[in-house]
């Protein structure tokens, strides 16, 4: 949810004309390609600090907990937003908060995960990471109907149009802070710190189960024989044998293998960077009107929601991963050639405002909104659930690590090479 509240109000914030105007995006001396690339590094510096956002997640996961983690990220998110809201048109004090709320959002994208592989039972373990794939949505649609909002009640002269959405990123990180305190901590790391009858207790609780129940007993075993196994590693050593684990044992060679490649098809479909620049991406469609662009980019974000939703409660642990990861992958293929076929028929076309053409941009605004579907049935859900489910206990958190900042870096080579123009 930090990710997608991050990217639907960002994308929509540097549409806002009071943003453009304060921050120069549009500046006369600059070129169409240094004004694209202000933009793009707005958008991105997140993506940046998200890098070793997800390294760092790793060791405080392991010295603090997943709930002190949760919390200390989400304090990092409010400082970078802060920063960000308080810039007063210095665009490197933009910068800069934006690097910092990456530090917390990265970090989100390994704690959330990992918590939820290491309390799910087995047969809610999909439907479980799914909505916390499909949570990215409501972000987003929280995100965009803020900025639309902003943008029809705020006048374009003030400040506030902008900073008011941005705001409400404070308000999700503080609710998340708070909540955590209600939440019960990873049982490993309960074990980890020797607290075995509180871990029992958690994982008892969390399950609906009494605390001494076999098939909790069952858990707690496996946890104390991996521990054991590792109780005279120092962190540095855990570490490096984590990565020694994940790279020369063989079936976990083939696990980072397949998790790679679907992060590397994932994130390079095309969805993160509609996402990304979806107002722009629409005026490309004859919609250039400010407030027109926005209702469009909020319901396209609407539409993600309530695809990824339906994936979670009734595909997932249905139809089977690879049945709704084919299903995605086929929607968003047949919508994105359309669009394709569309912009490449209408540069050549130099009747722009006939009855077809504008038909034909209709459809391709309705296949926007299928490649948006398809990503959040197929691509979005798989590559978290993989990611949760692939990896045996004792290198999970590494190779998520390693797997969200490769996830990251991707994300963030797609808002350079995808620049509007």
């Amino acid at each position: 949810m930090s990710r997608g509240l991050d990217e639907g109000i960002i994308s929509t914030t540097v549409a806002q004309k009071s943003f453009i105007r304060e921050f120069d995006i549009r500046a006369s001396y600059l070129d169409s390609s240094q004004q694209a690339n202000r933009l793009s590094n707005i958008t991105s510096m997140v993506h940046i600090g998200s890098i070793p956002g997800a390294l760092i997640a790793f060791f405080l996961c392991e010295r603090i907990g997943l709930l002190w983690s949760m919390r200390q990220l989400c304090l990092l998110w409010m400082t970078g937003v802060i920063i960000v809201i308080t810039a007063s048109g210095n665009l490197g004090q933009v910068y800069a908060g934006r690097c910092i709320m990456g530090l917390g959002i990265g970090q989100a994208g390994v704690v959330a995960p990992t918590y939820l592989a290491e309390i799910a039972p087995a047969h809610a373990r999909g439907m479980l990471v799914s909505m916390f794939a499909m949570s990215e949505y409501v972000g987003i649609m929280i995100g965009y109907f803020s900025a639309l909002g902003a943008s029809l009640h705020i006048s374009n002269d003030s400040a506030k149009q902008w900073i008011i959405p941005q705001s409400i990123q404070i308000i999700v990180a503080g609710i998340l802070f708070l909540s955590s305190f209600l939440c019960e901590e990873s049982p490993r790391y309960l074990c980890k710190i020797g607290d075995w009858h509180k871990a029992k207790e958690a994982l008892g609780s969390l399950w609906s189960l009494p605390a001494l129940h076999p098939d909790i007993m069952t858990v707690i075993e496996g946890i104390q024989d991996e521990l054991e196994t590792d109780q005279n590693q120092t962190m540095r050593q855990s570490w490096f044998k984590s990565i020694m684990e994940l790279l020369t044992i063989k079936s976990n060679q083939q696990s980072l293998l397949f998790v790679v490649s679907a992060q590397i098809l994932a994130q390079w479909s095309g969805a993160n960077s509609i996402t990304t620049y979806a107002p722009e991406l629409f005026s490309l469609f004859g919609i250039n009107g400010q407030s027109e662009k926005l209702f469009i980019t909020a319901v396209f974000g609407a539409a993600k929601f309530i695809a990824s939703l339906i994936c979670a409660v009734l595909l997932i642990d249905h139809i089977g991963r690879k049945r709704s990861l084919v299903s995605g992958i086929l929607v968003q293929e047949v919508a994105m050639l359309y669009v394709a076929i569309y912009l490449t028929v209408e540069s050549f076309s130099s009747s722009d405002e006939s009855g077809s053409v504008k038909n034909a941009a209709i459809v391709a605004i309705v296949f926007i909104y299928f490649v948006g579907i398809g990503w959040a049935i197929g691509w979005n859900s798989i590559q978290y659930i993989i990611n949760a489910e692939v990896f045996p206990l004792r290198v999970r958190t590494t190779g998520s690590s390693l797997l969200m900042c490769l996830h990251y870096a991707n994300r963030y080579g797609i808002s350079k090479v995808c620049l509007p123009t």
